[in-house]
């Protein structure tokens, strides 16, 4: 009989970090979220068949979320994590770029001009007219 995945890991439970919106009151606010951190075992357990060492094999360290909703700050009410990931990788974690690494780029970023346009006389560029608005206008409360 096969084993249970639980047998290949460690669990060690962890709170991480997420920046969220209400979607009723529309505010974000940073949230602790808890998360169980699985780390594959350092050998196969010693009742395992050639199914389960095949599987030991291809295992990977991972993240599994706990919580599934959390509790506004601001208006008390309770709304499901908008995200599809409850199984994070964790090299996949590590790996991701940092925002501020973004602009450190090694190779300068260079724009290569367009040509002009045939119709348009050379030392103008073409531009289209801004859209009219009619003063006074806003919309109505319901669409606030």
């Amino acid at each position: 009989m096969a084993l249970d995945e639980r047998a290949f890991f460690n669990e060690r439970p962890e709170q991480r970090n997420g920046r969220y919106a209400c979607p009723r009151c529309k505010r974000t606010n940073d949230y602790q979220m808890r998360w169980m951190r699985r780390t594959r075992k350092d050998r196969v357990p010693p009742n395992a068949d050639e199914t389960d060492r095949a599987k030991f094999l291809k295992l990977r360290d991972h993240l599994i979320r706990v919580d599934d909703e959390l509790t506004c700050k601001t208006c008390g009410k309770r709304f499901e994590i908008p995200s599809m990931h409850s199984l994070v990788f964790v090299d996949q974690l590590d790996g991701l770029p940092k925002v501020d690494d973004e602009d450190d780029d090694a190779t300068p970023r260079v724009s290569t001009p367009q040509a002009p346009s045939a119709s348009a006389p050379a030392g103008s560029t073409p531009s289209t007219p801004a859209p009219r608005q009619r003063k006074g206008y806003a919309p109505p409360k319901a669409w606030r």
